[in-house]
C-alpha cells in the first residue's frame, strides 16, 4: 500500500494563513473542517439528551411497577431516545468524521459540493429541534421502528412530526452520501489511486453507497405512513385493506443497512486507528477495504431477518438466514486483520489505542450474537425480547460509541493542536467498558428467560438482573464526567500537539494541528510509506529522521 505525505512545507504553516474563529462555527460555512466540527458538537449534544432519556427509562425498570413515569411516557421516552440517539447520534457523528477527515485524506481543498455539505449540516439541528418540538402536543408512542397499525393510532400529530423529522434528517444523509462518494472518486490528489487511499475512505464508500440505495425506501415508506395518517389513505390500514406488513419491508430495508450505515464509518477508523498505536502497518489492507464493498451488498438483501415473525414464508426465511450468516464472513475479516495487526506490535496503551481494543472486544460480542439471531429458531424463541435490546446495544454502542471515541482521542490533536488528559481518557473508558458490560451483557439472560422488551411493567422474577442494569447504565452516565472535564481542559490547557504527534504516515498528519484553511501549504506528493522503504518502527517513530526522508523523497519526485 502507499501512504501519502506533504513535500517540504514548514510545521507552523498556519501563522501565514487567517485561522479560524470561535463565530465561525457558528455560522453557514463552506469549510468541511468547520462543518465536521459543528456535526460532532451537534451529534454529542443530542447523545446527551438521549442518554438523559434512557437514564429515565432505566431507573423505571429499576422496579416492577411503573412508578416513577405511566407507561405512555415510558413508550414516548423509548420512541424518541431511538430515533434520537440513532438519527442524531451515530450517524451524525459518522458524518463529522467524514467531513472533516475525508479532504485531508486524500489531498483535496475541501469537499466536491461545500454549499450543499453545509445544507446537509443545518438540516440536522434543523430535524432535531422539530423531533423535540413533538412533546409540545404529544410525542410519538409507537417506538422507533412506528409500526401501523399502532402508529396509526397514537399520538396523531407527535407520530407526523416524527415523520418530519426523519425526512429531514433522511434528506441530510443522502446529501452528504452525494458528496462523500463524488469526493472520494473524483477528487483525489495526483497520483493517488483507490488503493492508495485510508481505509476510512474504503468505509465511506461502502457507507455512502448504502445511504444512496436505502433511504429512498424508508422516505417513500414515510410518505405513504404520514398518507395514512392524515389523508385517510389504507396504504398500511388493515382496517381499509392495507398491508401493514409492506411497511416493515420498506423500513427494514433501510434499516438494517442502517446498522452498517453507522458502523462502517467506525470500521474505518478503526483500521487507521490501530496500526498507528501499534507501530505496525494494516494487516490485509485490500482485505479490509473489499469487506466494507461487500457488507454494503449483503447488507441489501438481509433485511427480512427481523420479519420472520410476520408470516414470512418458510422458503424466504431460509434465503435471509442464510445471507444473514454470510455477513459475518466480510465482519470477520476486518476483526482478524485487526487482531493480527495487534500481533507483535508495539502497542501504546493510550486512551485512542484502548478504546479501539475496546471496540473490537464489545463489537465481537454483538456480532456472536448476531449470527445467533440470523437463525430462524432461535429467533423465534427471543425475537422482541431483552436478548434482542443487548444485541442492538453490543453492535451501536459497544461497537460504535466505542469507535467513535477512538476516533475522538486519536484526532482531537489534528482538530484543536492540543493533546488530551491521557489519565482522564484512561478513567473514561474504564468506566465506559465497565458500564457497557453491566448495562447490556445482563439483558441476554433477560432475553432468554423470556422478558418482552418496551414494556415498563414486568415480572418481579426479573428485578434483580434489571436493578445491576440500571447500575450499569448509571456508570455509563457518570463516564461522560471524566469525558467532558478532559475536553475542556485539553482545549485550554493540554499540552501542544505539534504537526504529527502519533508520527502517523498518512496525510492528515502532514499538515498543521489545526490544518490550516487551504489544508496544505502547497500540493502534496504521494510516495511509497517507510515499511516499503526499509524503515523499521524505531526509526519511524523519530520525527527528525521520518522528515528528512519526507524531503528527501519529496525532492525526488520533484
Amino acid at each position: 500500500m502507499t501512504i501519502s505525505a506533504e513535500t517540504t512545507a514548514t510545521h507552523n504553516t498556519a501563522t501565514h494563513h487567517r485561522e479560524r474563529k470561535w463565530q465561525d462555527y457558528f455560522t453557514f460555512s463552506t469549510d468541511h473542517k468547520v462543518i465536521g466540527i459543528q456535526y460532532l458538537v451537534t451529534a454529542f449534544g443530542f447523545y446527551f439528551i438521549g442518554g438523559i432519556m434512557a437514564e429515565v427509562m432505566r431507573t423505571e425498570l429499576a422496579t416492577p411497577a411503573p412508578d416513577l413515569i405511566n407507561p405512555q411516557f415510558y413508550n414516548q421516552l423509548l420512541t424518541m431516545h431511538g430515533t434520537i440517539m440513532l438519527l442524531l447520534w451515530i450517524i451524525p457523528a459518522g458524518a463529522a468524521y467524514a467531513n472533516y477527515l475525508i479532504p485531508l485524506m486524500i489531498g483535496a481543498e475541501d469537499m466536491a459540493f461545500p454549499r450543499l455539505n453545509a445544507v446537509a449540516f443545518w438540516m440536522v439541528p434543523i430535524g432535531g429541534f422539530l423531533l423535540l418540538s413533538s412533546f409540545l402536543v404529544g410525542p410519538a408512542e409507537a417506538g422507533w421502528t412506528s409500526y401501523p397499525p399502532l402508529s396509526l393510532v397514537s399520538s396523531k400529530w407527535g407520530q407526523e412530526i416524527w415523520i418530519l423529522s426523519v425526512l429531514v434528517l433522511g434528506t441530510s444523509s443522502i446529501l452528504g452520501g452525494v458528496n462523500f462518494f463524488t469526493t472520494i472518486l473524483k477528487m483525489r490528489m495526483p497520483g493517488m489511486d483507490i488503493y492508495s487511499m485510508p481505509l476510512f475512505c474504503w468505509a465511506m464508500l461502502a457507507t455512502s453507497a448504502l445511504v444512496l440505495i436505502s433511504t429512498p425506501v424508508l422516505a417513500a415508506g414515510l410518505v405513504l405512513l404520514s398518507f395514512d395518517l392524515i389523508a385517510g389513505t389504507s396504504f398500511f390500514n388493515p382496517t381499509g385493506g392495507g398491508d401493514p406488513i409492506v411497511y416493515q419491508h420498506m423500513f427494514w430495508f433501510y434499516s438494517h443497512p442502517a446498522v452498517y450505515i453507522m458502523v462502517l464509518p467506525f470500521f474505518g477508523i478503526i483500521s487507521d486507528v490501530l496500526p498507528v498505536h501499534a507501530r505496525k502497518p494494516i494487516f490485509g489492507y485490500k482485505a479490509i477495504a473489499y469487506s466494507s464493498l461487500v457488507i454494503s451488498f449483503l447488507g441489501l438483501i438481509v433485511w427480512a431477518h427481523h420479519m420472520f415473525t410476520s408470516g414470512t414464508p418458510g422458503w424466504l426465511r431460509v434465503f435471509f438466514m442464510a445471507t444473514t450468516m454470510l455477513i459475518a464472513v466480510p465482519t470477520g475479516i476486518k476483526v482478524f486483520s485487526w487482531c493480527a495487526t495487534l500481533w507483535g506490535g508495539k502497542i501504546s496503551f493510550n486512551s485512542a489505542m484502548i478504546f479501539g481494543i475496546g471496540f473490537v472486544s464489545s463489537f465481537l460480542m454483538g456480532g456472536l450474537t448476531g449470527v445467533m439471531l440470523a437463525s430462524v429458531t432461535v429467533d423465534l424463541h427471543v425475537h422482541d425480547t431483552y436478548f434482542v435490546v443487548g444485541h442492538f446495544h453490543y453492535v451501536l454502542f459497544g461497537g460504535g460509541v466505542l469507535g467513535l471515541f477512538a476516533g475522538f482521542y486519536h484526532w482531537f490533536p489534528k482538530m484543536t493542536g492540543r493533546m488530551v488528559n491521557e489519565p482522564l481518557g484512561r478513567i473514561h473508558f474504564v468506566l465506559t467498558f465497565i458500564g457497557v458490560n453491566m448495562t447490556f451483557l445482563p439483558m441476554h439472560y433477560l432475553g432468554l428467560q423470556g422478558m418482552n422488551r418496551r414494556v415498563a411493567l414486568y415480572d418481579p422474577q426479573f428485578q434483580t438482573i434489571n436493578i445491576i442494569c440500571t447500575i450499569g447504565s448509571y456508570i455509563l452516565t457518570v463516564s461522560t464526567i471524566p469525558f467532558i472535564i478532559n475536553v475542556l481542559w485539553s482545549l485550554k490547557k493540554g499540552e501542544k500537539a505539534g504537526r504529527n504527534p502519533w508520527k502517523a504516515l498518512t496525510l492528515e498528519w502532514q499538515t498543521s494541528s489545526p490544518p490550516i484553511i487551504e489544508n496544505f501549504e502547497e500540493t502534496p506528493i504521494l510516495w511509497s510509506g517507510p515499511y516499503e522503504y526499509g524503515i523499521d518502527n524505531e526509526e519511524a517513530e523519530d520525527e527528525e529522521t521520518l522528515q528528512e526522508m519526507l524531503t528527501d523523497v519529496a525532492s525526488q519526485n520533484k
